[in-house]
C-alpha cells in the first residue's frame, strides 16, 4: 500500500519539476524536449536509481501520448497553412523520411558494421523531425520566421511520423521473417494498406467527431474529454485495422479542427495542457528507460551518425524533395538545417525490445545520443542560422493583450477582451471603427459603459463584439507601434504603394518594359496575386527591375490589402523573391532561383 503512494509522489513530483524547469527553458532558449529527458536520466537508474525498465509499458505509454500530440497537431494545423505548404511538405514527409532512411542507413551500415536490413532498421528510426521541439525552440527565441518557410516546417513536422513509423515496422517484420520476399513488393503493399486505410479513417472519423460535438448537449466541461477519447478510438480502431493509426489521428485532426465544431476555443485550450502532459509523459519515460552508463561502446559511432544526418543525411533529402519547388536556397537551407530529432526517434528505438530483435539494445542507445546530439548542435543555432539566411521577418507592432471568449449563439461574431497599451493608435487619436461593438470599459477596477468611458487611457480592458474575420484589423488598433528601424524599411520597404493602383502606371514611373504576359490595366494588387498564387504572405517580393514588390499586409490569407516599394540593395533578402509562375520568365526565373542567382529582370 505504502509503494503506491510513493509511486504517486515521484511521478507527479517529476512531473511538477518539468513543468517549473521550463521557465529556464524559455529564458536561456534551450530545447525544452532535453529538459525533460536530463530529468528523467538523473532520475533513473544513473541517478538517483529508479529503476525503469519495462519496454512494452514505455512504447504503450509514449504511443498513446504520440497519438495526443498528433491530434493536436493536426487540431492546430489551418487548412490555409496545410494549402500553402501541402506539396513540398508532405514530399518531404513521405519520400524525405524515404531517402533519409536510406542514407542514413548506408552510413550506419559502414560505422556500425550491420546487415543492410539492421542498418536501414536504425536510419528508419531516426528519420522523422520533432514538431513539439522546433516550435518550441521558435517560440523560446521570440523570432518570426517567413510564413512560407515556417508552414512547410510545421506540416512536415505533424505529418512525417507515420511513415517512420510505417518503415520501422517494415524492416523489423523483414528482420524477423522466415522467409523474405521483395523489399520492393513489401514497401508497395505495406504502404497501401497502412497510409491509405490510415487517410481514410482519419477523414471519417475527423466528420465523426464534429457531428457528435455538434449534435449532442453535454456539460462545457465534458466537450474536451469526448473529443479526445473519440480521437483515441480513431487510433485504436485504425490500427486493429491494419491502417497507421498514427496518420489517421492526425488526419482526423486537420478536419476536426478546420469545421465548424461546438465549444472549439474550449478544446483548445484544454488540448492545450494534454498536449504538454503528453509530452512530458513521454520524455520523462523515455529518459526513464535509457541507461547512459551503457553507452561507452557505441557513444562515437553514434554521434559520428547523429552528424552525418545533420550534414549530409536530411540536407541531401531535402534538396532532392525541394527542387521542384519555388523556394529559394536560403528557405531550402533552413529547412534542411531544421530537422531536429526527438521522442519519436527514441520512441521507435524501443521497438527492435519490444518485437523482440535480435540486439535491440543498440536502437534505443544510439537513437538517444542522436537525439541529443541533434538537440545540442541545432536545438541552440535555429535562431542564429534563421537570422544569418535572412528568414526572419520583422515585427511590425508591439506586445499586443487579447482575450478570445466563446458564447452559445454567437456563431459570426466573438466577444475579445483587449487592454489599451501605452502610445497604441487608440491613445494617440485613432477611432474604433462602427463595425466594433464596444460594450463595456473597465478601468481601475471600475466598470464603465463606453459611451461613457470617454478617451480610452492606458490599462483599460475594453470589451467589444466583432466578426472573427475583423479581428485582425482590431488587432493593429490596439497594439503599441514599434519605432521604425533601417532594416525595417529595407524589409517592408522604403515606400508604400496603392495596392488598388495600375501596375502599367507604377512601371512607367520607373521607365520598366512590361513583360510579354503583363496586362498594364492590372491593379498592383492583382498582378502580385497573379505571380505569387492564392496564398500570398507578408514578406513576399515580386521583382520588377531595381524594384521590389514587397506584401506588407494580407487581408484572411487571400487579399492583399497593403504594398511596400523596396529599392535593390547589396543585403536584398532573396528569400522572399518569388519566381513567376507563366511565360518564359517563369521558366528562367526558376532556373535562377535553383542556380542561387535570383531574377532581377521584368522581361
Amino acid at each position: 500500500m505504502d509503494s503506491m503512494f510513493v509511486l504517486i509522489l515521484v511521478g507527479a513530483g517529476l512531473i511538477a519539476v518539468s513543468v517549473l524547469t521550463s521557465v529556464l527553458a524559455f529564458r536561456f532558449g534551450a530545447p525544452l524536449l532535453l529538459v525533460f529527458l536530463g530529468i528523467g536520466l538523473i532520475a533513473g537508474e544513473d541517478g538517483l536509481g529508479l529503476m525503469f525498465d519495462d519496454a512494452e509499458l514505455a512504447y504503450f505509454l509514449g504511443s498513446l501520448a504520440l497519438a495526443v500530440i498528433l491530434f493536436d497537431s493536426g487540431f492546430g494545423t489551418r487548412m490555409q497553412t496545410l494549402r500553402r505548404a501541402a506539396a513540398p511538405a508532405f514530399l518531404l514527409a513521405t519520400l524525405g523520411v524515404l531517402l533519409t532512411t536510406l542514407f542514413v542507413g548506408a552510413a550506419a551500415r559502414i560505422l556500425f558494421d550491420l546487415p543492410w536490413l539492421y542498418a536501414l532498421l536504425m536510419g528508419a528510426i531516426i528519420s522523422s523531425t520533432d514538431a513539439a521541439a522546433v516550435f518550441f525552440l521558435l517560440r523560446a527565441g521570440g523570432i518570426k520566421i517567413y510564413k512560407r518557410v515556417r508552414s512547410v516546417l510545421e506540416v512536415e513536422s505533424g505529418s512525417n511520423d507515420p511513415m517512420a513509423i510505417f518503415l520501422t515496422l517494415l524492416f523489423i517484420e523483414l528482420i524477423l521473417a522466415e522467409t523474405r520476399g521483395s523489399l520492393a513488393a513489401s514497401f508497395a503493399s505495406g504502404f497501401g494498406q497502412q497510409m491509405g486505410l490510415g487517410a481514410l479513417v482519419g477523414l471519417i472519423g475527423g466528420i465523426l467527431i464534429v457531428e457528435i460535438v455538434n449534435r449532442v448537449h453535454l456539460e462545457e466541461a465534458l466537450y474536451p474529454i469526448l473529443v479526445m477519447a473519440c480521437a483515441l478510438c480513431v487510433f485504436g480502431v485504425t490500427g486493429h485495422f491494419g491502417g497507421s493509426g498514427f496518420l489517421a489521428v492526425y488526419v482526423a485532426g486537420i478536419v476536426a479542427g478546420n469545421r465548424s465544431m461546438k465549444g472549439a476555443a474550449t478544446l483548445r485550450r484544454y488540448q492545450q495542457g494534454m498536449t504538454w502532459l503528453a509530452q512530458i509523459v513521454m520524455f520523462l519515460v523515455l529518459g526513464l528507460l535509457v541507461t547512459p552508463s551503457e553507452f561507452g561502446p557505441v557513444i562515437l559511432p553514434a554521434i559520428a551518425l547523429g552528424l552525418f544526418l545533420m550534414l549530409v543525411g536530411r540536407p541531401l533529402a531535402v534538396v532532392l524533395c525541394l527542387l521542384p519547388f519555388r523556394l529559394d536556397r536560403q528557405a531550402v537551407a533552413f529547412n534542411a538545417w531544421v530537422g531536429l530529432r526527438g521522442a519519436v526517434s527514441i520512441l521507435l528505438g524501443i521497438l527492435p525490445a519490444v518485437m523482440g530483435v535480435e540486439g535491440a539494445d543498440l536502437y534505443l542507445d544510439v537513437a538517444f545520443i542522436m537525439v541529443v546530439t541533434s538537440l545540442l548542435v541545432q536545438g541552440w543555432t535555429i535562431k542564429p542560422a534563421a537570422r544569418w539566411l535572412k528568414l526572419i521577418v520583422p515585427s511590425r507592432s508591439g506586445p499586443l493583450e487579447r482575450i478570445e471568449l466563446e458564447l452559445p449563439g454567437t456563431a459570426k461574431q466573438e466577444l475579445l477582451i483587449y487592454r489599451v497599451l501605452d502610445d497604441s493608435p487608440l491613445i494617440a487619436g485613432e477611432r474604433l471603427p462602427r463595425w466594433a461593438s464596444p460594450s463595456l470599459v473597465v478601468r481601475s477596477g471600475r466598470s464603465l459603459r463606453y459611451e461613457d468611458s470617454g478617451p480610452l487611457q492606458p490599462g483599460d480592458l475594453v470589451y467589444l463584439f466583432a466578426p472573427p474575420e475583423y479581428v485582425p484589423l482590431l488587432d493593429h488598433l490596439f497594439a503599441q507601434p514599434r519605432s521604425p528601424d533601417r532594416n525595417d524599411k529595407a524589409f517592408f520597404g522604403q515606400f508604400v504603394v496603392n495596392p488598388d493602383g495600375r501596375i502599367g502606371e507604377l512601371l512607367a514611373a520607373y521607365d520598366l518594359r512590361p513583360g510579354e504576359d503583363l496586362a498594364p490595366d492590372q491593379s498592383i494588387a492583382e498582378f502580385m496575386a497573379r505571380e505569387l498564387g492564392s496564398h500570398p504572405v507578408v514578406g513576399d517580393r515580386v521583382s520588377l527591375g531595381p524594384v521590389d514588390l514587397v506584401v506588407r499586409h494580407v487581408y484572411q490569407g487571400t487579399k492583399i490589402t497593403e504594398v511596400g516599394l523596396a529599392l535593390y540593395q547589396d543585403d536584398r533578402p532573396s528569400a522572399y523573391v518569388r519566381p513567376p509562375r507563366h511565360g518564359t520568365r517563369g521558366i528562367r526565373a526558376r532556373l535562377d532561383t535553383l542556380l542561387g542567382r535570383g531574377g532581377k529582370a521584368v522581361d
